[in-house]
């Protein structure tokens, strides 16, 4: 993390000349020519290095400022339109679809850019964010949010993940309660309608029920992990019980969704648990250790094998490349690079994952000598 990764992403991965992160580099470390920059990766680069500069890597700070001054100066487009979802390379506005995904990623650049600076604009454009949430993006059934403005295809649980995600950030950075009520509101939504116990859905119909076609079939093992997460740090911040969701959908994606020889977790299985895409991108792999970790620090499970599993595979396979610091995102069921560039915005994945075993290794370490003696 900070001997490869936080340097390389905090030099080549900068645009110093137009502002802003790249998109991507290529497999040699050079930015690519893609002629968009995402929001959603914009903001993730502003949170990595603003958790960086709270561990201690001093770059951090200024990169922040800088990604975060970006974001506002050119993504922001007024209290009633949000902000954009994609720009141009040179930062104008490509695509002004207000979209929840990448709102709760603003959300929780702005929830990480306080958190670490105290910076009290980050925190009055956290509030103006959700405000937007909460008045353009609300379904008109009143249960959830709409993906996007205007909404096409199914609705999707993904986004609603997030958003979760940011609003605990928010409030344990704030102690504001709208964040923790908006929190309250999603963890609803997943108990009566995304999860049946076993498995988490990705699409639904309009009232919440799976889509009925083969894509209300479709589990992803990683989204599964990283909703365990998130629910630890649910129970954590406000004291829930929320055991016997976040055991369960780490069990259904360790049976299912992990090959036991290489350690992968797969990108997407159905919700019998038959495979349906024994490739693996970087980011199920980063979560599988966030689940295990949520399940040690919420029962005292062991998670050390899994953890170990993910972390030597992350290590000998997706990261061991050149230049270190970056990595080859995807690889085939047969292990296979199948990936032509670094995405810019799995650096958030991975740094989370890290950071994560590193703020529980005390804990770990001292389990397992309690264990011993």
């Amino acid at each position: 993390m900070f001997d490869a990764a936080l340097p390389l992403w905090g030099t080549a991965g900068v645009d110093r000349a137009r502002g802003g992160f790249f998109e991507e580099l290529d497999l040699s470390g050079r930015p690519t020519a893609v002629p968009f920059k995402r929001t959603r990766a914009m903001c993730r680069q502003v949170y990595v290095f603003s958790h960086a500069a709270m561990l201690g890597w001093a770059p951090g700070a200024d990169l922040s400022a800088m990604g975060y001054e970006y974001l506002v100066a050119k993504a922001w487009l007024g209290p009633d339109r949000g902000w954009a979802r994609r720009l141009t390379a040179d930062g104008e506005v490509l695509d002004a679809t207000p979209d929840l995904y990448d709102l709760a990623f603003v959300l929780f650049a702005l929830a990480w850019r306080f958190k670490s600076s105290a910076d009290r604009d980050a925190l009055q454009r956290a509030h103006d964010t959700l405000d937007f949430i909460e008045r353009q993006m609300r379904h008109p059934g009143g249960e959830g949010f709409v993906h996007q403005r205007p909404a096409e295809g199914p609705r999707q649980q993904n986004p609603h993940m997030h958003l979760l995600e940011a609003c605990l950030v928010a409030f344990e950075a704030t102690r504001d309660q709208r964040f923790r009520d908006r929190a309250d509101d999603v963890v609803r939504l997943f108990r009566t309608r995304f999860f049946d116990g076993r498995t988490l859905a990705e699409f639904f119909t309009e009232d919440w029920r799976r889509d009925p076609g083969q894509p209300g079939r479709i589990v992803e093992p990683g989204h599964q992990l990283e909703w365990a997460w998130i629910l630890g740090t649910y129970q954590r911040l406000v004291k829930a019980n929320l055991v016997t969701e976040a055991t369960a959908l780490v069990d259904f994606a360790e049976r299912h969704g992990v090959d036991a020889t290489s350690q992968a977790t797969f990108n997407q299985v159905r919700d019998d648990g038959a495979p349906l895409d024994r490739g693996s991108r970087t980011w199920p792999n980063t979560e599988r250790i966030k689940g295990h970790l949520a399940i040690f620090e919420i029962t005292g499970r062991d998670p050390r094998a899994a953890v170990a599993g993910s972390a030597r595979l992350l290590l000998d396979r997706y990261l061991a490349t050149t230049p270190r610091g970056s990595w080859i995102d995807h690889f085939d069921a047969d292990g296979k690079p199948i990936a032509t560039a670094a995405p810019t915005s799995t650096l958030y994945h991975v740094f989370l994952a890290f950071a994560e075993m590193l703020r529980l290794e005390t804990r770990i370490r001292e389990s397992e000598e309690s264990e011993e003696s």
